[in-house]
């Protein structure tokens, strides 16, 4: 990615920061830990994510040539962040600005440091710069929406030989804000980056945020969760894919229940339960410190969505019918922690929904 001597660059207005030496906690930023902010597949995604709740709207584009960011690509904005709330730890001052050797960044998230894998974490810079994000996320009182990149420019440092001397890289201010405030960075366990699959990449990041350390965990109704993803899979592939992860209990941390609820017009709907794995103990760093070697899209494709579902999946529905029936209707099971602003609306208007069409479908008959 060559500069042109015509362009000003942005670094030329921003002090660099050295990535950091020696071993970094891991964090991530709590609005990109449930919204759908990234594509799940490893294949290519064009189509844009839409998603509305309430006040609350992301839309996430692709250039087609690149396709959406993926979960995966996310990872260099968890490293990114990692090293800005250590270097405040430290008591030094962080930039946007970022330099770094690819050694440095592939290490840290658990990916084997060849070839192939620096050319895969190229491309996956290229589309975090070529991603376009709209949302009203964190834009105080006075709503409106702002758009950006997850990365404004990146450049590859190198000889007159070609041998590389590293990169750089300028992150964009939404993202460094939210990182800069340390009530909006939470922790993770290191094993995060050994997930191979999407679904449950996100699952874990929403799980981490929602149960955090509560005994109790929290719950979210299969349909609501559903819309969060931003997933191109059918619902009924989604839910395949979440009773899966519930057999195979992958989340590092947490454990995954399958909870039926009823109401007074008989089934409302299927709750996801996350609960810490262990009560008295932290969620994180329960995993070596060196997970298994991934890398940026590898194949084979995977699609969020039970197999064979692949590219005949459908767009999720993320309309706002579900807040309109905000607690229309008692539910028999209820949230298991209702003091944060999350998805409790939501939930139970999906129940709410699950349970009218349920109904519907009996009269016909």
């Amino acid at each position: 990615m060559a500069r042109s001597r015509f362009q000003t660059s942005e670094r030329a207005t921003l002090d660099p920061f050295e990535a950091l030496e020696g071993a970094v906690p891991p964090r991530d930023q709590r609005d990109l830990m449930e919204r759908p902010f990234f594509s799940l597949a490893k294949a290519k995604r064009t189509q844009p994510i839409l998603y509305k709740a309430g006040d609350t709207e992301v839309q996430v584009y692709a250039v087609p040539e690149h396709g959406l960011a993926t979960i995966w690509d996310a990872d260099i904005l968890i490293w990114a962040g990692s090293h800005i709330v250590e270097a405040l730890d430290r008591g030094l001052t962080p930039s946007r600005f970022f330099r770094f050797t690819p050694y440095q960044l592939l290490t840290a998230v658990g990916r084997a440091t060849g070839n192939r894998e620096y050319q895969l974490l190229k491309g996956a810079l290229t589309r975090l710069q070529s991603t376009v994000v709209r949302t009203t996320i964190r834009q105080g009182e006075h709503w409106r929406r702002q758009q950006f990149s997850w990365i404004n420019e990146w450049e590859e440092l190198s000889t007159a030989s070609g041998r590389s001397l590293g990169l750089e890289l300028v992150l964009p201010d939404w993202f460094y804000q939210g990182v800069l405030d340390r009530r909006l960075v939470l922790t993770i366990d290191p094993a995060y980056f050994a997930l191979t699959g999407g679904i449950e990449r996100w699952l874990y990041r929403v799980a981490r945020k929602h149960a955090g350390r509560q005994a109790e965990g929290w719950r979210f109704e299969l349909r609501h969760l559903h819309a969060k993803s931003g997933s191109l899979a059918r619902f009924s592939d989604f839910a395949l894919d979440l009773r899966r992860l519930v057999q195979r209990q992958p989340l590092p941390g947490y454990r995954l229940e399958i909870e039926r609820v009823y109401d007074l017009a008989g089934f409302a709907g299927e709750f996801i339960v996350m609960r810490p794995a262990d009560a008295e103990g932290p969620v994180d760093n329960r995993s070596p410190a060196h997970p298994d070697y991934r890398d940026f899209g590898r194949t084979p494709i995977g699609i969020s969505g039970a197999p064979e579902s692949g590219l005949r999946a459908q767009a999720v529905n993320t309309d706002d019918r579900f807040s309109e029936v905000f607690q229309q209707l008692p539910l028999a099971l209820e949230p298991l922690n209702s003091s944060n602003e999350s998805n409790l609306k939501e939930a139970r208007a999906g129940a709410r929904e699950s349970a009218a069409v349920a109904t519907r479908r009996g009269a016909r008959r």
